[in-house]
């Protein structure tokens, strides 16, 4: 018999078998020699109260053998497609592998172009990002097998959950490698150091079964006639003739954008957030989050979520990143951007989230002449001044949180863990005013919220400018196609349609599905 029971459980009686054991039986008041096995099925972190507990479901089989669900189960009946009708795919991040995977379901042969390198060998280049302050515009954090999502650390939670099949997104990485945990844990969570592999056997998969898969392969032309895809022209010189193309570029593709505008191919300009990224110890906000003095064993380090309204805009967290680390995302050499990522255990020292603001595209006036790229544009400017503020460096402008919030010059700043290291500089020179005005203000308000979360321990890293694509590319509601061009099927993060691993990999199954209707 399989009984389905909830529980709400202290960490340590959560995380030890033989205690867990214990409190179970006693739940269903039947001798822990009758129960075979105990399977989580739900679990999240109440943190609300004083004592921090895990809500749990679990079904327990008692009398009865347990049968485990292998993960490679989880993988569809997948054909070759060798000899296949093909589609390209501008781009490998979550968007373009996972239309890649549900073509190759539905019979289809993709045909995946990444600018950057494979994932192994991308590793080179953000080494040089790190120490040499030197940005490669085609392999980067951004850019490269997996896209940007590779190095977000893997936060797989997302509000999208109308919007596709999550529960298919979580199953196919688990088949890939991923930690079973992630169909159980509310807010789930792969970590960086996890993902190179998990992308690897994709790709393997992907070529396995017949499809195509090209890096260094930079996207420069699109070729249209009467207002359909005819083929597409690499930076290599190679052409590909082509009728259908799914572009999945992601949200940093500012070449892509520029040449979109250039074929004259509608793009909208999409308001999106702007700000800082704010490191802390995360002791501290475990000692927050968590009220207690030091963490237990048996709790993960804390995350946190806040959102203030701010005369009358959203100043919210964004990508908050526990024992982790902040990156450098520049994609071209003269600019600083900056995220945020964690391993698997998340077990650096240091707690970091982007804090941004809310914009609307009339707060852009002076980049309305950029027309449908004045949100692209106003990005640009502030990540340009940042590295010239910065001494023509990746070393990031930064200063303590209470200087910042007094408008006062850091004298000294500690070691933080971004890794081409900080410059003490009074933000006002790098951010907008509408935008340092609204953090000043936003993190006083959440020290009110946050005990202890206000304090010059903290240090603001500027600028968090890549929350999201700065444009959208406009699509039939129904058909998912360009709604001027037959055959381009914007897709994902970069085309306005996404924000994270999971909404992105949704997007681009339903995409691919969509466009598989119109092959005979």
């Amino acid at each position: 018999m399989i009984h389905e029971i909830e529980l709400r459980l202290a960490p340590e009686i959560s995380q030890v078998p033989e205690n867990l054991l214990e409190s179970v039986s006693k739940k269903l008041k039947i001798s822990k020699s009758r129960i075979s096995y105990i399977e989580a099925t739900q679990r999240s972190i109440d943190a609300r109260s004083k004592h921090v507990v895990y809500q749990e479901k679990f079904k327990v089989y008692v009398d009865e053998v347990f049968s485990p669900i292998l993960p490679e189960s989880f993988l569809p009946n997948y054909t070759n497609v060798t000899s296949a009708k093909e589609v390209a795919i501008i781009g490998s991040g979550p968007a373009g592998m996972f239309a890649a995977l549900q073509l190759l379901e539905l019979g289809i042969k993709p045909v995946i172009f990444e600018r950057g390198k494979n994932v192994r060998e991308r590793v080179f280049d953000l080494r040089a990002i790190n120490l040499h302050n030197t940005v490669n515009e085609d392999s980067n954090y951004c850019f490269g097998e997996g896209g940007a999502g590779t190095y977000s650390d893997g936060k797989l939670y997302t509000r999208s959950t109308k919007r596709g099949n999550v529960r298919k997104i979580y199953e196919l990485l688990v088949a890939f490698g991923a930690p079973s945990d992630i169909l159980v844990d509310a807010h789930p969570h792969i970590g960086t150091n996890k993902l190179p592999e998990i992308l690897k056997n994709m790709r393997e998969c992907i070529l396995a079964h017949g499809g195509e898969i090209h890096f260094n392969t930079r996207l420069v032309d699109i070729e249209i006639k009467s207002q359909s895809i005819q083929s597409l022209t690499f930076l290599n010189g190679s052409k590909f003739e082509i009728d259908r193309v799914i572009l999945a570029t992601g949200h940093s593709a500012r070449d892509i954008f520029y040449l979109l505008q250039r074929k004259k191919i509608r793009i909208d300009a999409k308001p999106i957030a702007i700000g800082v990224r704010v490191e802390h110890p995360q002791s501290l906000i475990d000692t927050i989050q968590y009220k207690c003095d030091i963490r237990g064993d048996y709790l993960p380090p804390s995350p946190y979520s806040i959102v203030k309204q701010i005369d009358g805009r959203g100043v919210y967290s964004f990508c908050m990143c526990p024992g982790g680390v902040i990156a450098p995302c520049a994609t071209s050499q003269e600019e600083i951007v900056t995220n945020g990522w964690s391993s698997s255990q998340r077990s650096r020292p240091t707690a970091n989230s982007g804090i941004v603001v809310e914009l609307r595209l009339n707060d852009l006036k002076d980049f309305q002449k950029h027309g449908p790229l004045a949100v692209l544009e106003f990005q640009k400017s502030i990540e340009q001044r940042a590295w010239l503020e910065s001494g023509r460096t990746q070393k990031a402008p930064a200063q303590r949180y209470i200087d910042f919030t007094l408008g006062k010059l850091s004298s000294e700043l500690p070691k933080t863990s971004y890794p081409p290291g900080i410059v003490s500089i009074e933000l006002a020179s790098v951010l907008p005013k509408l935008i340092y005005q609204s953090l000043q203000k936003g993190f006083l308000e959440f020290g009110k919220t946050m005990k202890g979360y206000a304090t010059n321990e903290a240090v603001i890293h500027a600028p968090e400018t890549r929350t999201s694509s700065p444009i959208q590319i406009p699509r039939d509601a129904d058909s998912l196609e360009h709604i001027e061009i037959k055959g381009l099927y914007p897709c994902g993060e970069g085309a306005g349609y996404a924000g994270g691993i999971v909404s992105a990999a949704m997007d681009g199954m339903k995409v691919a599905s969509k466009l598989a209707l119109g092959i005979a």
